[in-house]
């Protein structure tokens, strides 16, 4: 049966410019061969809820129709991807403003923006705010794997797109029990992810009722220092994929 919004897919991808530049994918392999391989990805495999809005939208409409087992690209205008580049976007900003003193290329974050600093210019800099892919058309060569069928499938898919971590899933009737990691509360976002899986098992599913378990062990309970470190370190990757 075709792909239809509302599916579930698990597909792998790589993404490429017109000019052949990979820019992202799901294959670690590439990613290494390319230079864009970064330690804080989580390579491999990924699900997407067609029609979510999980990719962008040139490549969200491909996936319809198509069947299990398919092997192609697609191309995708700015339009369908990030969007047009805007010159309204690239702003003057006074460095004051910035948390440390800019250089050109530097990334940074101006209140709820993230743009690139084009120059500096004495006590201000010019920066852009478009999206490094504004204007940009791209090709998606990808392959879908699997169509998602079982409920309790369904689920472990639907956490793993909005809060990357692995569950284990019961279903009794339309009741789902789901046992998230000990360390998923100190993840980066813990509770938006959460809402956000929540919302999608709720549209898409027959269920009625979802019970979260964090189950822990004595001596698995890791020293305060320990889950500081781990909280700074997540942080601190929230913050480069953010920046990416």
């Amino acid at each position: 049966m075709p792909i239809a919004k509302g599916d579930i897919v698990r597909i792998s991808y790589t993404a490429k410019l017109e000019d052949g530049t990979v820019i992202d994918t799901s294959d670690e392999k590439i990613a290494k061969e390319f230079g864009i391989y970064s330690e804080d990805y989580r390579y491999g495999d990924v699900y997407v809820i067609v029609g979510e809005g999980n990719v962008v939208k040139g490549f969200d409409e491909d996936l319809e129709g198509k069947e299990v087992g398919y092997k192609g690209k697609v191309v995708v205008p700015p339009e369908k991807g990030f969007g047009e580049y805007d010159p309204e976007k690239v702003d003057t900003i006074s460095i004051a403003r910035l948390k440390e003193k800019p250089k050109e290329g530097d990334r940074v974050r101006v209140g709820d923006r993230i743009g690139i600093v084009k120059r500096v210019i004495g006590r201000r800099a010019i920066i852009d705010f478009n999206h490094p892919l504004a204007g940009k058309t791209l090709i998606f060569e990808y392959e879908i794997k699997e169509k998602v069928e079982d409920l309790a499938g369904k689920i472990k898919a639907i956490f793993m797109i909005y809060t990357g971590r692995e569950v284990d899933v019961k279903v009794d009737g339309k009741k789902a029990i789901v046992e998230v990691p000990r360390d998923f509360h100190f993840m980066p976002y813990a509770p938006l992810a959460k809402v956000s899986a929540l919302a999608r098992i709720f549209k898409y599913l027959d269920v009625e009722e979802v019970e979260i378990v964090e189950r822990h062990r004595k001596e698995e309970v890791p020293k305060f220092d320990e889950i500081k470190k781990e909280e700074e370190k997540k942080e601190e990757a929230e913050e480069k994929a953010e920046q990416s």
